[in-house]
């Protein structure tokens, strides 16, 4: 038995501090955290098992992180000699994958002086904003887009303009425009963004209840998109506590 201990004596330490690591990353469920500490060796393996292993597809973003970087640098040297909306808007979207929100905003706003008639790159730099808290600054930007077409981005840029309304304190504009865009789309964005307006509204139990409905989502998804949706689920979680707390 001791010689058994001993030979794990090292890698248990390493296995916990691996997976302590991934929790702190990812924050998953909390019994987690318990089950990694008091378990050992066996709970720090079987927590890899259960959350670390299914989140190995996510990694490709990590790999792909490269990528980017090296057609950033590569487009950084083009756009000296050929300054394109298309060079911008391409450098933007890299920016905003490695979340230099700074950086794409200005690149959005260079492809937009090149060329004003692209409603993606106005969406982009809507999200860029919408990423730095500069809700106000965002609302042109997505009015234009859904202006354009109501559906844009199966109506992420319409709730994203909702949202940016009971933010800025446009109560009257986000309402019709959620109860619009609550219709048609139910993803764990819209439905944390939506509640989070019936609690600046003071309507806390019709909060509550779309919170809920946000949490019923996890159950619905498949695993590897309720993973990629996980950081709303978060929030959702800590609205309704503060919800039953006030």
């Amino acid at each position: 038995m001791f010689g058994l201990s001993y030979f794990f004596y090292p890698w248990g330490f390493i296995v916990q501090i691996l997976a302590i690591v991934h929790f702190l990353r990812r924050r998953p469920e909390n019994y987690w955290l318990y089950i990694i500490f008091l378990g050992g060796f066996l709970g720090a393996s079987v927590y890899i098992v259960a959350e670390v292993l299914p989140d190995i597809p996510l990694l490709r973003g990590a790999i792909h992180g490269f990528g980017r970087r090296s057609r950033v640098q590569t487009l950084e040297t083009q756009i000296l000699d050929n300054p394109s909306a298309g060079n911008y808007e391409e450098l933007g979207e890299l920016y905003m994958e490695e979340k230099q929100y700074g950086k794409a905003r200005e690149s959005f706003d260079r492809a937009i002086a090149a060329r004003s008639d692209s409603p993606h790159t106005f969406y982009f730099r809507a999200r860029s904003l919408l990423a730095q808290n500069h809700f106000s600054e965002a609302i042109p930007d997505l009015e234009r887009v859904v202006e354009g077409d109501r559906k844009f981005d199966y109506y992420r840029a319409a709730g994203l303009l909702a949202d940016a309304y009971a933010r800025t304190g446009d109560m009257d504009r986000s309402a019709l425009l959620f109860g619009e865009v609550t219709q048609y789309s139910t993803t764990p964005e819209t439905l944390y963004n939506y509640a989070n307006y019936l609690k600046l509204q003071n309507r806390r139990d019709e909060a509550r209840e779309w919170v809920q409905k946000l949490l019923a989502k996890k159950r619905t998804l498949p695993r590897y998109m309720g993973r990629i949706e996980r950081p709303w689920f978060r929030k959702g979680k800590a609205l309704l506590k503060e919800l039953a707390t006030t």
